[in-house]
């Protein structure tokens, strides 16, 4: 449930700062969570390393938006698949079915914007804390599995097959 009710805060997050996180094999930088934002949204920047991205899903009750700071990744939209390179933006619906991968050969960087809040809440649910936004992503285990299927439905996240 978004936190509307709370006052949004003033938000001052440094170069290097920030709650890390590594889910999914990505790692996560928390920016704006929804306890500073009001409930209003969530904002994290997102390293994705070759190989990496979410198995396909659906968000019955936010809305996403990605922006590409560095590299290169693959959406998946629905029907539509897209490359987003550096200085792309990609909405992705709620009620869409959608993932990202990057299928480059170089690490990939992007924000995240999530709204309303509770992405921030998903998220430290199904991760695990790193040191800090450059330390490896802990490998996808059945652990992070058992506790990404638990979530989800918490969330109105449905997760999907992956294609194929």
């Amino acid at each position: 449930m978004p936190l509307m009710s709370t006052p949004a805060l003033p938000i001052f997050v440094g170069p290097r700062e920030g709650e890390c996180l590594s889910a999914a094999g990505d790692v996560y930088r928390l920016l704006a969570r929804g306890d500073q934002t009001g409930g209003a949204y969530v904002l994290c920047e997102a390293r994705v390393l070759p190989g990496g991205g979410p198995p396909p899903h659906i968000h019955q009750r936010e809305e996403e938006g990605f922006f590409i700071l560095e590299g290169e990744i693959t959406f998946q939209l629905g029907d539509q698949r897209l490359v987003a390179a550096a200085g792309s933006f990609v909405q992705g619906p709620r009620g869409i079915p959608h993932s990202f991968k990057n299928e480059s050969s170089v690490p990939a960087r992007m924000l995240i914007f999530v709204t309303p809040a509770q992405f921030d809440r998903f998220l430290r649910e199904i991760s695990e804390p790193v040191p800090s936004f450059d330390s490896p992503p802990v490998p996808f285990s059945p652990d992070q599995l058992t506790r990404l299927l638990a979530a989800a439905p918490k969330y109105g996240i449905e997760l999907l097959p992956p294609p194929g």
